[in-house]
């Protein structure tokens, strides 16, 4: 696959284990977690109950572009980590309302770019608020961005915790992946939070 000539770069996965090939019968799911300047991705694969880490990196792009450009940046670059990794559905988190407009129209429009990636690939999306994405990972949704990376590194398995814009797409697939068999339904067993922290 040839490198691409754009300004913009995807960061290479975290020295995690290597990719499981998942069964036929696996869902894989490509989390978003969309914004202008660092957007966050991460596949996992979900066969039953169980989770499977599959990759998880970030599309950063210049801020000395113009917006028509970054935001060709992140569709083109998202639409390469779809065809790379294959998944079979997207979930995107939703944007909120800033105290800044302007930060909250460029974030909608950076979810934008981001939704049209996977629609273009003829993926469903499902959108989860950060309170809903927070309430499925971690238990409660006023959760430190520290606690999201430390239960995706717990229910992934994974030897180090990703990023915070991989960890929060990751925990945005997760969530997608405990909506459709219930909250509480994957193997979060020993995992519980007390007092706002992870034990």
């Amino acid at each position: 696959m040839s490198t691409p000539t754009r300004s913009s770069t995807i960061s290479a996965p975290p020295p995690f284990p290597l990719r499981t090939a998942a069964p036929a019968a696996a869902r894989r799911i490509l989390g978003i977690d969309p914004g202008l300047r660092v957007t966050g991705f991460g596949v996992v694969s979900v066969t039953g109950s169980k989770l499977t880490y599959v990759t998880c990196g970030c599309i950063r792009s210049d801020a000395r572009e113009p917006l028509p450009v970054r935001l060709k940046m992140i569709l083109a670059d998202l639409s390469e980590v779809i065809a790379r990794e294959h998944p079979t559905e997207a979930a995107v988190e939703k944007v909120f309302v800033n105290v800044n407009p302007q930060s909250t129209l460029l974030l909608g429009q950076a979810r934008g770019a981001a939704i049209s990636a996977a629609v273009q690939a003829g993926l469903p999306v499902a959108e989860y608020t950060a309170l809903q994405v927070k309430q499925a990972v971690v238990g409660h949704g006023k959760a430190a961005k520290e606690q999201v990376q430390e239960m995706v590194k717990r229910l992934l398995n994974l030897p180090g915790a990703p990023s915070t814009d991989a960890a929060d797409a990751l925990a945005c697939a997760i969530a997608h992946a405990h909506s459709a068999v219930g909250l509480g339904g994957l193997r979060t067993a020993g995992y519980r939070v007390r007092g706002g922290r992870l034990v």
